[in-house]
């Protein structure tokens, strides 16, 4: 034994301490370890793209959305978002895909390759205009999709019911050019959307806390909504 050489009770006691050291040290490093292996059924990534357009805009919105949804919904999300490029392989570890900016957009075509077997395998990208993106991502959606062609969800879609009612379609959250929001879609012959396009509303301003946008309380709820059901149809879908 380590100690077999020591009088017994000097043993003993340098046997107890050592004993009570370890506990001690068991007992800090355990929420660590805990921490570092708590799991979650899924989580999501932000997609980082080429181009020079800004695709890490708006850095607080997602975690702001998942924790309303984590309070408001039983989905077992990760609190924090992951960002993947479309040429990595993790890109099918993410069920919903997010993807923002105010400017260009540009995918190769083994990206947009990539993209197009991630979303007919049942993934789901959500692209969020910031303002500045729209021509861009349409003629980038065209590399993925060119026999397809964005169409406007009706207010009946269940994107705007699935869990909170959304009887005149999309808020409203920044100004842009004025217009009305508008959600359009990539939908398959099985009539799943596999692709969801907000445009003219700017969810990501209003996910994010207020005291970045200062939009009002009631504005910046009908966002984190609206993304509560966006994500919840890409998860049921």
């Amino acid at each position: 034994m380590i100690f077999a050489h020591l009088p017994k009770k000097i043993a003993f006691i340098r046997l107890r301490n050592t004993l009570g050291l370890l506990v001690l040290l068991a007992l800090w490093i355990m929420p660590f370890e805990a921490y570092a292996q708590e799991s979650y059924a899924f989580t999501i990534a932000r997609i980082k793209y080429e181009g020079g357009g800004d695709w890490y805009g708006d850095p607080e919105s997602l975690p702001e959305l998942l924790s309303f949804v984590r309070k408001e919904t039983l989905l077992d999300v990760a609190p924090r978002e992951e960002v993947v490029e479309l040429s990595s392989d993790n890109l099918f570890s993410y069920p919903y895909v997010y993807l923002t900016g105010h400017g260009n957009v540009r995918w190769s075509s083994s990206e947009a390759l990539r993209l197009r077997r991630y979303l007919e395998n049942g993934g789901f990208l959500h692209i969020d205009d910031n303002y500045g993106l729209d021509a861009y991502i349409r003629r980038e959606l065209k590399k993925v999709f060119p026999e397809l062609e964005l169409v406007e969800l009706p207010f009946t879609h269940d994107l705007y019911s699935l869990v909170f009612p959304f009887p005149n379609g999309l808020p409203k959250v920044h100004e842009h050019d004025g217009k009305p929001p508008q959600g359009f879609a990539l939908v398959n012959e099985g009539g799943r959307v596999m692709v969801y396009y907000t445009y003219e509303t700017d969810l990501g301003d209003g996910w994010e806390p207020m005291s970045v946008h200062e939009k009002p309380e009631s504005l910046r709820k009908a966002s984190l909504q609206m993304g509560t059901n966006i994500l919840v149809y890409a998860m049921t879908h």
